[in-house]
Order: structure tokens, then sequence, then C-alpha cells
């Protein structure tokens, strides 16, 4: 029962939730002592104590071992919170570690134009994080954490799901194009004068 998907969940990309993660790591996850005694009965509000806890973010490290950023991860694909829960996560600057969390589920869940849009004013985000893989642990920022979201196939041990590349999005009319952070200082500067 603790590593089922709430009931009334709604698919996403066609499928269960919890399978956007390997069935190994998922695995992992499910065996793991984190997931065990600190995800069984989580709520999208007591998972907020949790994410406020963690000190990097990451896949798997170690033999394999599953980092609590990825518990979390599959615990909120298993519980699904509302979008507005989700938005106030991302509001949350003081937390960045549940900032990151927000972003990364936000990234494999939702349609693509809400992902640039959600996701895009997160660039500007450019706070240190650690992230911890098989070597250990480095050190990265926000900005470039969201930048292999929005980029990459794979970010934190999970391939991600495929999105729409921005440059279509626009064509189509789906999203603002984007201004180059150039382009708009340049802007608040003719209007100073």
């Amino acid at each position: 029962m603790a590593n089922t998907t709430v009931r009334g969940a709604f698919a996403i990309h066609g499928k269960n939730p919890q399978h956007l993660v390997e069935a190994v790591i998922r695995n992992r996850v499910y065996e793991s002592t984190y997931w065990k005694e600190h995800c069984f009965a989580l709520t999208a509000e007591t998972l907020i104590d949790k994410a406020i806890e963690l000190k990097a973010i990451g896949g798997v490290y170690g033999n394999q071992k599953p980092t609590e950023f990825m518990c979390l991860l599959l615990k909120l694909l298993q519980i699904q919170p509302e979008k507005e829960i989700l938005l106030e996560y991302l509001q949350a600057d003081e937390f960045k570690y549940l900032r990151a969390l927000a972003a990364m589920y936000i990234r494999m869940t939702f349609r693509a134009a809400e992902v640039y849009e959600i996701l895009e004013p997160l660039l500007k985000d450019y706070r240190k994080i650690r992230k911890r893989d098989m070597s250990g642990f480095t050190l990265t920022f926000m900005d470039e954490f969201v930048d292999e979201l929005l980029n990459e196939e794979r970010a934190c041990d999970i391939i991600l799901p495929r999105i729409t590349k921005r440059d279509v999005l626009e064509d189509t009319g789906a999203v603002a194009p984007a201004e180059a952070p150039v382009e708009v200082e340049a802007q608040a500067q003719v209007e100073v004068m």
C-alpha cells in the first residue's frame, strides 16, 4: 500500500506517474531506509518539512543508493499534489531544495508550454546547490539545474519525458518569444532615460 499511487490519480504521459522513474531506481527507492522511515504517509503539506531538510539534489550515489531528493520526488509522483501547491513550493525562495524538487516534478509532469513558462524565471536564481552522484558531492547552481531540466534528456539519473522544443512552441504561438537578458537590460536603460 505504501508504494502505490494515490487513488484517483491522473495518468501522466499515458502511464502511472510513478513509472516516470525507471523501475530499477524506483525499486531501490522502495527498498531504501529513508523511504521506509520518512516517506510513509507523507502528504503535500508534510512533505515540505522533509524537503526543507534536504542537503543536496541527485539521483543515486555510492552503491546505487537513491538520494533523499529522489525518494521525495517519487513520493510527489505518488501523491500528485495540485498545481497551486507546486507553484507555492516554487515561490518559497528561502528553501532552495524545495524549489529544486518542485522544478523537477513540474518538468516531469506538466505540458511543455507550462514547463517553459513556469521554469524559465528560475534561470535568474543563481544560488549554489549541492548535487550528489556516484562520484560524491559537487557544487552547481540553481540556474544550471533548471537549464539542465529544460534542455537535457536526463537529470538526476532519470530519463526525462520528451517535451516540445521552445522554438517550435514559439512558432505555434503556445509561448511568447524568449527575450535575451541583454535585450531586457537595454530596454530597461532606455526606459530610465
